[in-house]
């Protein structure tokens, strides 16, 4: 059963079973038009060594086991670290009713995955909600699912038996009945209809546009862990990349423009702003992020800025990226580029505090584990342009 939801914490509501719970359309109530904000993570991947079967790893997946020794090591000296930062932002942010924290929201790839059996998965899993727990970030912790999160024998049964039942505690202050059985699930906060997208279900498609057919709120954010729109060198890394879900991409581009969504990712491990528009006059803006942070100090590289950079020569930001398929990948910004409205695109790792009010949606991008604000992305007026 999947789920759209409503925040229930000063009201009671009714809601109408389709698929699902779905939004009815309602008057929004005074407290839930304020202002809020939320702290986005892009990618995590945290691990452990003692997450994986070695031997497993070595007969199925050893070009991983170099990933997976760096980001356990990134785990357990850097995301502390980060996860410190994330505590400090929102009780700073706490302090003003405008800018009030509703949820800390991770794009996916919460765990590494490719443990090698089902007990394996089940506890990092359990390590990683033992992680954020133990950080007491003081508001709830949401999630989309990433690839990673199902990758690996027993992994997607991990995902439902330790995630489902976390992000059902996660959101019953929204909910108001604390179930969920479904990696798509939606809230409502503020006036902001947030949708947590399964991209790997065939059925989300379906969901989505149910979801969003019931939507009363002001804004629509879609969480969705790779990208709609390709951006860098990985050009076919895109949701519905492939010639057999064209029908299924072109249903998707069509629902987020008609929604004016703002759509909210990760899965390339580089920052990305841009907008795109959709036939017959819709258009939507994307925002990826990676917090995959290597070191305490790290720098903006490859920066591109502005329409003109959206085009095949930005797979040169990864020259040793699978070289054999560079026609392909030119191929795919060839056939994209008169789409995009607005692009820019950096290797810089961070986190992202976005801010709603009942007309704007800004994203402040902090670079790395610190305070340092390295750039700020006003998406409404991007979208609005």
């Amino acid at each position: 059963m999947n789920h759209t939801c409503t925040r229930r914490r000063f009201l009671e509501s009714s809601v109408l079973a389709v698929a699902g719970l779905v939004l009815t359309a309602r008057s929004v109530p005074a407290q839930e038009q304020s202002a809020f904000s939320f702290v986005l993570l892009g990618d995590l991947h945290f691990d452990k060594l003692e997450h994986h079967d070695f031997a497993w790893l070595e007969k199925h997946h050893p070009g991983d086991i170099g990933q997976i020794r760096n980001y356990s090591r990134i785990s357990a000296d850097i995301m502390p670290r980060l996860f410190a930062t994330v505590r400090e932002t929102v009780a700073e942010l706490n302090r003003s009713a405008e800018t009030r924290v509703a949820f800390v929201l991770q794009v996916g790839d919460l765990v590494e995955g490719l443990c090698g059996s089902e007990a394996l998965a089940v506890q990092q899993n359990r390590d990683a909600l033992a992680f954020v727990r133990e950080a007491r970030l003081g508001v709830p912790f949401l999630f989309t699912k990433g690839n990673h999160d199902v990758t690996g024998d027993g992994a997607a049964e991990a995902f439902q038996q330790v995630f489902h039942p976390f992000l059902a505690e996660q959101t019953a202050g929204f909910t108001g009945d604390g179930k969920l059985t479904s990696a798509n699930y939606a809230i409502e906060q503020g006036g902001a209809l947030f949708c947590c997208f399964d991209a790997y279900d065939k059925q989300s498609l379906d969901w989505l546009e149910a979801a969003l057919a019931k939507r009363t709120a002001r804004h629509c954010f879609v969480v969705i862990h790779p990208p709609v729109v390709p951006y860098g060198a990985r050009a076919t890394w895109h949701l519905y990349s492939s010639a057999k879900d064209k029908s299924r991409r072109d249903k998707l581009l069509d629902l987020l423009g008609r929604q004016n969504a703002f759509v909210l990712g990760g899965h390339i491990h580089r920052f990305n702003s841009l907008v795109r528009s959709t036939p017959p006059g819709g258009k939507f803006a994307q925002l990826a992020l990676s917090s995959v942070i290597s070191s305490t100090d790290v720098k903006a590289k490859d920066l591109l800025s502005g329409t003109a950079e959206y085009n095949g020569d930005q797979i040169r930001v990864e020259p040793k990226h699978s070289p054999e398929t560079e026609p392909q990948r030119r191929a795919v910004y060839d056939a994209e580029r008169s789409f995009v409205n607005q692009f820019e695109y950096a290797d810089l790792p961070g986190y992202a505090v976005v801010t709603v009010t009942a007309n704007e949606v800004t994203a402040k991008i902090y670079s790395g584990i610190s305070r340092e604000l390295w750039r700020t992305v006003e998406l409404s007026k991007l979208l609005f342009a």
